[in-house]
């Protein structure tokens, strides 16, 4: 081969090899394209499908959507001015803020059914208005929860009220956390504050700030109803909120929920044994009855230690379930 062939025969080959290389290139850059391609096509999820009527009915039936208020709002029977706008528009946070917590109002509609009849009938003996059963599903939720200032139990008593009143409050013993009688107290205290303001919603804004608090108020701004007064935010929302969970747990349907009767809390039956001596082991006593320690706890949170002292021989109340509701004692 001569001088110029053999020149152009490496040309060639130059050529074919940057060629192959550029091919080679493009099939590993679209390897890896179809390759990730395909995996975000397998990542993306599928389109939501509705199959069945089930499917369609809850798609038709759930909706966010501004709340439809009730126009004769009231509490304890005392009349709402719902024709001032700055009312309608605290009113209608508190049924948007309680309607759309959809499982604090299932929990809330569920502990109602169990302890509403307990509260009412007390709440009823001591002529306070049902309505305020609300407000004890405001303060705690119907829970023995603790608050930062040390407010305590269903009614959220204070140390000092709750002993004013008569509770006995100490290391071995809290009433604070026995429903009946705290709501008693509630009762005695809510009356009092009814006889001074002459208004339930003051006595109410009175429960949740105290009494010292809304007299300041009243005194600095020259008005005596608790529709004109500016109050601070909790208190400033707590009448509306009671009526708003009041409205909801009264109607639930109205506001979308729907809860079956077997859903609901039930109370345990139980009957009461008397002691007036002190329990040296509650964990043994719940053995006697055939329950364990936590059972007798749950049925009677008062008893705030593991024994009674009971120097005094007080005689004391202690709730047993009846048989068959819990598992035996091992």
């Amino acid at each position: 081969m001569d001088t110029f062939g053999v020149f152009l025969n490496e040309a060639l080959m130059k050529i074919l090899k940057h060629i192959l290389m550029v091919f080679g290139v493009l099939f590993v850059v679209s390897t890896l394209v179809f390759a990730v391609g395909g995996a975000n096509q397998q990542s993306a999820p599928s389109p939501v499908k509705l199959n069945d009527s089930i499917d369609k009915n809850v798609a038709a039936e759930y909706r966010i959507s501004s709340i439809d208020i009730p126009g004769d709002l009231n509490f304890a029977g005392e009349v709402v001015p719902q024709d001032d706008p700055e009312i309608m528009e605290r009113i209608d946070r508190e049924f948007l803020v309680n309607t759309y917590w959809q499982s604090n109002a299932l929990l809330l509609m569920k502990r109602a059914h169990k302890y509403f009849p307990v509260i009412e009938p007390i709440l009823a003996k001591n002529g306070i208005p049902d309505d305020f059963k609300y407000l004890a599903v405001a303060e705690s939720g119907l829970t023995n929860v603790v608050s930062p200032a040390g407010a305590t139990g269903f009614w959220q008593i204070m140390r000092e009220t709750g002993r004013e009143y008569g509770l006995e409050i100490n290391g071995n013993v809290d009433e604070r956390y026995h429903l009946e009688k705290s709501t008693e107290v509630a009762c005695r205290y809510l009356n009092r504050w009814k006889d001074r303001y002459g208004s339930w919603t003051l006595t109410a804004a009175a429960y949740n700030a105290g009494p010292g608090a809304i007299n300041k108020f009243m005194g600095i701004q020259q008005v005596d109803d608790y529709y004109d007064l500016l109050l601070g935010d909790e208190t400033g929302r707590y009448v509306f909120r009671i009526m708003a969970i009041k409205e909801i747990l009264s109607n639930p349907e109205k506001y979308g929920f729907h809860i079956e009767q077997e859903d609901l809390y039930q109370a345990v039956p139980t009957f009461t044994v008397e002691v007036d001596t002190p329990v040296a082991s509650f964990a043994d006593f719940a053995q006697d009855y055939e329950i364990n320690y936590k059972i007798l706890k749950r049925h009677n949170p008062w008893l705030r230690e593991p024994h009674l002292n009971n120097g005094s021989r007080k005689k004391y109340g202690i709730e047993i379930p009846n048989k068959g509701y819990y598992r035996s004692a091992k």
